[in-house]
């Protein structure tokens, strides 16, 4: 759909919208998944797959600000009025009429809105864009709800979902200040390791990944040390005497796959250990705490490698693969914070589980 007109008698402006969407039947539920008007300015949305949206804004007549609403097929079960800040009066989403859903950004009385330069852009089947521009940066704190860069796939069904939002879920408790775990991000430095899809480094992915389970664990008394904290490169035989010299209880090396000729149909997550029972179970366990996290992306086990950093090591050691880069499907995820925050929290929830059964 594709609109640029403006209705002067009721000063009316549709907002430009940029995706051809197919022509779908109204369906009972809102076509509306999960909203974010960031800080910066710009409103991020996430639908069913090819949803038609129609947007408007009206100037406001001195009793109401100016408003910006956008009309999603289907229709809300819990309409809802949600306080703003700054610039923003207030965020509602109701149901103007039967089979469909309304978005409305109502801007306090006293700002001016130029809302000429708008538009919504499709950035694919699933997710819209819109820049407010002219409005002051910062001028508001985000406002949202749900998860814009959670993953849709049409395979999915109802308890993959509800999966998908494990980092909601208590981790395990383990007795504090008994456990000391070694990170040890990939790479790094002038090593950036595997390089993804429009240009996602490993060195970068796996450090942040790394560092967020570190916190976790922290948070739960596990005592951690990181072979590296910044993109500095360590030699593979430092990383194996930072872990034999503190005696750690476990080893765990964290990064990210690439394929030959950087195929985009291959994908899937994977989990090594060199030996022993405990570093079999802990392979296991995060194997299946990462795959919950990642519905759809295949399932490439956990298994014996030999890899130096885990073949070296005096500790039970194992290496996770937490996706391709070079996967249409991994990179996707992988570029984007709440899935790396996921994958931290599957790591961590693995490590605990570790604990409590090896002891």
């Amino acid at each position: 759909m594709l609109r640029n007109c403006i209705n002067n008698i009721g000063r009316v402006f549709y907002v430009t919208l940029f995706l051809i969407a197919s022509s779908l039947p109204i369906k009972s539920s809102s076509a509306l998944a999960a909203w974010s008007l960031k800080s910066d300015g710009v409103l991020l949305i996430r639908t069913k797959s090819y949803a038609n949206l129609e947007s408007f804004f009206q100037k406001g007549d001195g009793s109401v600000g100016d408003r910006l609403w956008i009309d999603f097929e289907g229709e809300l079960t819990n309409p809802r009025t949600i306080k703003g800040n700054g610039l923003i009066k207030e965020i509602r989403l109701g149901k103007p009429y039967i089979g469909v859903t309304r978005l409305v950004i109502e801007f306090k009385e006293d700002i001016k809105i130029n809302p000429l330069e708008w538009k919504i852009v499709g950035l694919d089947e699933n997710t819209w864009q819109l820049k407010l521009k002219t409005l002051p940066k910062d001028s508001f704190q985000t406002i949202g709800e749900g998860y814009i860069n959670r993953p849709i796939e049409n395979t999915l069904n109802k308890n993959d979902l509800d999966i998908v939002q494990a980092e909601f879920e208590d981790l395990p408790v383990v007795p504090r200040n008994k456990f000391l775990v070694v990170l040890d991000p990939g790479h790094g430095g002038l090593d950036v390791g595997a390089i993804g899809i429009e240009g996602l480094r490993e060195t970068d992915v796996v450090l942040e990944v790394s560092l967020m389970v570190a916190e976790l664990l922290r948070e739960r008394g596990v005592e951690v040390k990181l072979t590296r904290t910044t993109d500095i490169n360590v030699e593979l035989s430092e990383r194996v005497r930072i872990a034999n010299k503190t005696d750690a209880d476990i080893f765990v090396s964290i990064h990210a796959n690439a394929s030959h000729g950087k195929k985009r149909e291959i994908n899937g997550l994977e989990t090594f250990y060199y030996s022993g029972w405990r570093g079999k179970l802990l392979a296991e366990l995060i194997q299946t705490e990462i795959l919950r996290v990642s519905p759809g992306s295949p399932d490439r086990g956990f298994k014996k490698g030999r890899y130096y950093v885990i073949k070296n090591t005096d500790m039970p050691a194992v290496l996770v693969e937490i996706g391709f880069l070079t996967g249409k499907l991994d990179a996707r995820r992988l570029e984007k914070e709440i899935h790396r925050k996921r994958l931290a929290y599957a790591i961590t929830k693995g490590i605990l589980e570790y604990f409590l059964r090896a002891g």
